[in-house]
């Protein structure tokens, strides 16, 4: 990627690898849940495909599956891994550990209310969009802010797809479109305090591996 000089910083947002949970179809939530051996072979991927990028810093959400993620990332440029609460996934509540199917048959209120996409809804014991988006949008406005170069994030689908409708697509725009697990999205931060999507959901690193499971949260 060419570089613009326009820009401080390029933070390149990683979604952690596929989870035991995210193999069996489960809502995790901030369930600390370990990559599967999948997911494991996704870190690896991600951690070659990011290898040759002169990172300064690598920032991660302290919930296992990303903190593996990104210890991968890491043992190819010899630093720290930076842990940021802010970047854990949604709580989901009472959906947390249950599987995806079962949703609309033991909570057919609250999923039907969660299903229509209301920023505002926050799920019984968990959150919702808009805090989600708040939260990830400062977090990624901090780590952007305090550096500059290039800088891995490694995160989860759902903050990540929030946090970035408010950081560069708008107000008006909730949520971004999904994200696979091991993608890789790239963002650059101007000197006035502005992002730039540079690429969103890549996934060529991946393209040698199996096909991974579906789903956010």
């Amino acid at each position: 990627m060419k570089e613009d000089t326009a820009y401080l910083h390029i933070l390149y947002l990683v979604r952690h690898g596929e989870s035991c949970y995210n193999a069996e179809g489960r809502v995790q939530g901030q369930s600390d849940v370990p990559l599967s051996p999948l997911g494991e072979e996704q870190s690896e991927a991600v951690a070659t495909a990011l290898c040759r990028v002169p990172l300064t810093a690598i920032y991660s959400s302290p919930l296992l599956r990303a903190r593996q993620t990104a210890e991968r990332i890491a043992a190819h440029h010899g630093l720290p891994i930076l842990f940021d609460d802010r970047l854990q996934e949604l709580h989901a509540g009472i959906f947390q550990g249950k599987l995806r199917r079962e949703l609309p048959l033991l909570f057919p209120e609250e999923y039907a209310a969660w299903s229509t996409g209301d920023p505002f809804y926050v799920i019984p014991g968990g959150q919702s969009r808009q805090q989600v988006r708040e939260r990830g949008a400062a977090a990624l406005r901090d780590i952007a802010a305090r550096h500059t170069g290039h800088t891995a994030v490694v995160g989860h689908g759902a903050l990540f797809r929030f946090a970035l409708a408010a950081l560069v697509a708008g107000e008006n725009t909730l949520e971004l479109p999904p994200l696979a697990n091991g993608s890789i999205t790239t963002i650059a931060y101007a000197r006035e305090g502005t992002f730039r999507l540079l690429a969103y959901n890549q996934v060529d690193h991946l393209r040698h591996l199996a096909p991974s499971s579906l789903g956010d949260l």
